[in-house]
């Protein structure tokens, strides 16, 4: 069987890679069992579900064809003591310390994954008030996106994980372009008798995707005639600039130490913000939108700035999955970028703006603009990539500020070894030369969001998680001016 190819986004996720911005993504997931289990028996169940998800065997190899491609290949040294790690916490029964389980996790996120193994780890946190425990999944960006990630997190849990994985694909035929060029020795006999046909059927294939390829190149060419013409030379100062409000420097410390991370969490009734949809209108997601931009806004007051001077533009990144789509690929991903309105007065202001710049998204479609760069991405040939990587690297910051992004989590009740689970919390990769990001799930009965940072641009991420159900509350009890 062939080595499984990275597409080009994949590959361009592994190369976005630095040793202070590693691109993995993950979940902290907290299981609260109503008698506790035994921290041996929740390896030993967690070791024997892992053991059956063949991706999790495998790494990185490069490629020679296409030069500067890379591959998944099996781990013949894999090892799972390797990736799989307990953390017994010991909290103080007369004063537990809140905030130690997310402190350990955003340490353990900050460390980059070994690219030389299989590119994940699973961390299994024990010890929590109550009997409960924690399980922090990291995947790379390069093995996932956010809903593969979901669709391997739950292969671990009760009722999953005895569903067997799909058979592997068949092993692909040759590509029609190369079998001329291949000594016939090489090549099994029904092969060698059939091979010009082949490559005749290939070559007029070709030609009858010719227009598709085209369109595709033009369609290239636009998103990025978009994204430069979205770039920010000289706008306004960011949320996330420096106190004297200077721009910052796209060019300047690029290999910051990842431990300079912090991960807080926030919750929400998801009951408040489907009420807040129903009232308002919009989805919920632009009901999110919006909390997050009141969030920042408190914050930025907080801090003695003027939300009215500044701006804050996210990226929402959008899957582009589908049940028509390839079901091994990794990344199936577009995405939008969405101005937040930090500068607009009233709660009901900002969400009518943040709604009206999402339709317009959707309108455009996720294949469009500026926000489709994973799109272009996903187009550039692994040769290219060498080149143009590094120029991408450098100029987000000049695209974007955060990235928000919403991870779907079935509804069910769902468990690990008995114990249910209670909260799951998605964490989002935080990109070269971005500060925050924040990711969304909702699971249940509440919205989880998980704010990953650099501490030394948010010293108090606190006040920004603090900020957050103080902002819906604040939209919850918000009533549309009167028409004139």
């Amino acid at each position: 069987m062939h080595d499984e190819r990275l597409t080009c986004l994949d590959t361009a996720f592994l190369r976005l890679e630095s040793p202070g911005a590693p691109m993995h993504l993950g979940a902290l997931a907290v299981f609260a069992p109503r008698e506790p289990i035994a921290a041996a028996e929740l390896v030993a169940v967690l070791a024997e579900r892992l053991m059956r998800i063949p991706a999790l065997r495998q790494r990185i190899r490069t490629t020679w064809l296409p030069p500067g491609g890379a591959a998944w290949t099996p781990d013949k040294g894999f090892d799972l003591a390797r990736h799989l790690h307990l953390h017994e916490l010991h909290p103080d029964e007369r004063d537990p310390d809140p905030d130690a389980m997310t402190a350990l996790a955003g340490e353990l996120m900050a460390e980059p994954l070994d690219l030389n193994r299989p590119l994940w780890q699973l961390h299994l946190l024990t010890g929590l008030p109550d009997g409960r425990f924690a399980v922090l999944i990291k995947l790379h960006h390069a093995m996932a996106d956010g809903l593969r990630t979901v669709e391997l997190g739950l292969r671990l849990l009760d009722g999953f994980a005895d569903r067997q994985p799909g058979q592997p694909e068949q092993d692909q035929a040759v590509p029609s372009f190369l079998v001329p060029f291949i000594p016939p020795i090489a090549l099994p006999a029904a092969e060698r008798a059939t091979r010009t046909a082949r490559a005749l059927t290939g070559l007029a294939q070709d030609a009858m995707h010719l227009p598709r390829a085209l369109g595709l190149a033009s369609n290239s060419v636009s998103i990025a005639a978009s994204v430069l013409s979205h770039t920010r030379l000289g706008a306004l100062p960011s949320l996330l600039t420096k106190g004297d409000g200077r721009p910052r420097d796209p060019a300047a410390p690029t290999d910051q130490p990842a431990t300079a991370r912090r991960l807080v969490i926030a919750r929400l009734d998801a009951h408040d913000v489907r009420q807040v949809r129903k009232r308002h209108g919009g989805t919920e997601h632009d009901v999110l939108l919006a909390v997050i931009t009141g969030a920042l806004q408190r914050w930025a007051l907080a801090n003695g700035r003027s939300p009215q001077a500044l701006n804050v533009r996210a990226f929402i990144p959008v899957s582009q999955r589908s049940r028509h789509a390839e079901p091994r690929r990794r990344n199936v991903l577009s995405g939008y970028l969405c101005d937040l309105p930090v500068h607009r007065d009233g709660p009901l202001s900002v969400l009518h703006d943040i709604r009206a710049a999402m339709d317009r998204n959707k309108a455009a479609g996720f294949a469009r603009g500026p926000g489709a760069f994973p799109v272009l991405a996903d187009r550039l040939p692994a040769v290219a990539q060498h080149l143009t990587i590094p120029l991408l690297r450098r100029a987000g910051p000049l695209l974007f500020d955060t990235t928000i992004t919403s991870v779907p989590i079935p509804s069910r009740p769902m468990a690990l070894a008995g114990g249910p689970l209670q909260h799951v919390y998605p964490i989002a990769p935080l990109a070269h030369g971005q500060e925050l990001a924040i990711a969304v799930s909702t699971y249940r009965d509440s919205v989880h969001i998980g704010l990953h940072a650099d501490h030394r641009a948010v010293p108090d991420l606190d006040r920004v998680a603090d900020a957050i159900p103080a902002a819906l509350a604040t939209l919850s009890d918000s009533t549309p001016s009167p028409q004139r």
